[in-house]
């Protein structure tokens, strides 16, 4: 009796000991793909535009201060030819001036006031040159660099590569500059002006993302960046399969986040950098 008694002690002990490493167990596999989902790069649209007015210092300032890993600018160029960061290719929605870009001298574009329209604490903020930019940040961030309408600037890719190579940046290591543009012909001619600078494709058009389409990009690409209304797990299967990197636009909704990280995106561009969870 004292016998079966120990023997049915030993088993339970022994039950409970083999229940307490299933429950502690976590599959290596599950483990890394939790890993996996979190390991994004947090893209800093414009700087952090939800938070200052966008393509400034102060929301390239903002970026930083949220830990953001790039910041995505855009570049066009003016009257006499300097690299200006800038979306719009007119100044009236974010400067109290009016006119294009292309229309102006850097002196003029200079002492345009590209802050109040966005709120009095920013009064006085400028349009920055790509050079400013580069300078300010370089070692701290990494610059994902938008050509904005490029067929409106001749040989705006020769001028954005001179100043990455005045700066040792068009060979730096991990990426730190990407180049990007929905004008495809000139991400071609960027490659050929220099192929160590990873490109990327902008595209919110599904003809762009078939199979074909990917397997033309890949001649000369290195990102398929989409709308985010375009991503799911089996596009960024497509992307990966092809050695390419998918950072998916633009993202001012928290909710839209998890369904990209689910989908295993390499990053994020964003408004507001501080909706993409820490690694």
């Amino acid at each position: 009796m004292v016998q079966s008694h120990f023997k049915k002690v030993a088993f339970i002990l022994f039950s409970l000991a083999i229940l307490g490493m299933l429950i502690g167990y976590v599959p290596e596999k599950a483990s890394a793909d939790a890993e996996e989902e979190n390991d994004v790069e947090k893209v800093a649209h414009r700087g952090a535009a939800g938070y200052a007015p966008e393509n400034t210092m102060a929301a390239f300032d903002k970026a930083v201060e949220m830990d953001s890993d790039y910041i995505e600018l855009d570049v066009q160029m003016s009257k006499d030819g300097e690299l200006v960061v800038i979306h719009d290719i007119t100044v009236d929605r974010t400067t109290d001036g009016s006119g294009r870009v292309g229309d102006l001298t850097y002196d003029e574009l200079r002492k345009l006031d590209a802050g109040s329209w966005y709120g009095e604490a920013f009064k006085g903020e400028h349009l920055p040159t790509l050079g400013e930019v580069l300078d300010a940040y370089e070692g701290d961030m990494k610059f994902l660099i938008e050509l904005k309408s490029p067929s409106l600037y001749p040989g705006i890719e020769e001028k954005v590569n001179d100043a990455l190579e005045k700066r040792d940046l068009d060979e730096a290591e991990e990426e730190s500059v990407i180049v990007q543009s929905f004008d495809f012909h000139s991400m071609q001619m960027f490659h050929k002006i220099n192929d160590e600078v990873p490109i990327g494709v902008l595209t919110s058009n599904p003809k762009d993302l078939t199979a074909q389409s990917l397997e033309i990009f890949k001649e000369y690409a290195d990102y398929v960046n989409p709308s985010k209304d375009e991503v799911d797990r089996d596009l960024v299967n497509q992307i990966h399969e092809l050695d390419m990197g998918i950072m998916p636009w633009t993202v001012r909704a928290k909710e839209d986040v998890q369904p990209l990280l689910d989908a295993g995106v390499d990053g994020i561009i964003t408004d507001y950098p501080d909706y993409i969870p820490e690694d």
